[in-house]
Parts: structure tokens; sequence; C-alpha cells
């Protein structure tokens, strides 16, 4: 495989929603977490801890998480929002995400039923093989938040250079106590959020919906 410049695994890296059910070599696990753990950390200390979830754990995960939300269980994030609303910049940037995916998947904004199948698709895991749990001690709170984000970004532009596909997930912190007892941990991790990963299958309509960027012009202010 040809190295991939930086520059083309940020421009190409992409929500994926449809993945091969072909699972991704213990070799190159290895090798995208070992690229991940170089990600910038503030007095280098590393604060996340990622359970991956494969074979038998993710698929019980996955039928936990999809009974769940079936019989109606409201989610109950380790961190939850501040309740406050956001303005309408933020809102305009959602409803249009929201409306790119409707429309690669042929559903109208009137079809609920449509809407909440797509939505569902989250609890399946769109089908990858493996799950990310980013995770990090409950000590750090929201503290290191910059440092969780950076390394779920060095991971997944690992995965884009090494040919995977990767969706991050918030949804996948809705039942952290899920997650603790398939890895037998305590009540001290902390689940922020997940990223479905392995091969993109390209033939899903889902998978070109592809959302823009605002320009620098409205998110940058350069003053000398």
């Amino acid at each position: 495989m040809s190295k991939m410049s930086l520059e083309k695994a940020v421009m190409s890296r992409h929500s994926v929603r449809g993945f091969q059910q072909r699972e991704v070599s213990q070799d190159l696990l290895n090798k995208v977490f070992d690229i991940a753990r170089w990600s910038p950390s503030g007095t280098n200390m590393q604060p996340w801890q990622i359970l991956v979830a494969s074979g038998a754990t993710r698929d019980l995960l996955r039928e936990k998480m999809m009974a769940a939300v079936k019989d109606g269980l409201p989610p109950n994030q380790d961190f939850k929002s501040s309740g406050k609303p956001i303005g309408k910049l933020w809102k305009d940037r959602r409803r249009e995400c929201a409306a790119v995916l409707y429309r690669a998947m042929d559903i109208t904004w009137e079809d609920k039923k449509a809407r909440g199948a797509a939505a569902f698709r989250n609890f399946e895991l769109f089908d990858a093989p493996h799950v990310a749990f980013i995770c990090s001690d409950e000590a750090f709170s929201l503290a290191r938040a910059w440092d969780i984000g950076m390394y779920a970004q060095t991971l997944m532009l690992a995965m884009t250079a090494n040919g995977l596909g990767s969706c991050a997930q918030g949804t996948m912190g809705h039942y952290p106590e899920f997650v603790r007892e398939a890895f037998n941990l305590g009540e001290e991790v902390k689940v922020l959020f997940g990223i479905s990963f392995g091969y993109e299958d390209k033939s899903m309509k889902v998978n070109t919906a592809l959302t823009e960027r605002s320009s620098i012009e409205d998110t940058v202010i350069f003053k000398n």
C-alpha cells in the first residue's frame, strides 16, 4: 500500500456508516493504535483509556445496546451536556449535516419511521466489526477533553491512512454500564464516546454523504 500524505488523510477522512463484515487483522489493529498513542497530551498524562471490542464482545455489546433502545431505556451518559441551548449558527450546521445524510439515503424529513431506523443504525454499529470506546478516569472529568479529542483525531487519521473507515459516535456513550461490565472495569472508568471502524462498504449509498466545512473566514481570526 502506498503512503498517504497527512493532507490527503485529513481531507479524505469521513464518517463511514456502512462497513464490510471483514475483520481487521490484529497486526493492523496494533499498528493504528500504536500510531495513536503518540497523540499530543498536556504534561504527557495521556488520560485516555481505550477499550476495543471485537468478536463476541462486540456482538454482546451491540445486542445489549440495541435491546436497550428498543425497550426505551433512557441514555445514562457519564458526561452529560450542559442543557443550555445552542445558537442558530450551530443548529443550522447540525440540520445541514442531517439533510446531507438523509438525501444520501433517499429519506425525506417527513418520514419519521425511516429517520428513526437511520438513527438506530448507530446502535447496530453500522455493522462495523470493531468499536473502540474512548474512556478516561473519573479524576479527569472533562478537564482533559482536549487530550481525548486529539487522541481520537490521531486514531481516525491513522485508520484512514491505513485503508480503514471510521465513525465517531456520541451514542456509544449512552450506556456506559454495559461497556464497563463487558471489560470488567470499575465505576471510575468513564466512557465519553465510541468509534466504530473497519473496512468501508463503498456500495452503500449512505457512504456518499459528505459534509462541507465552514470557510476559514468564518472560523479563524488572523491578527497582526
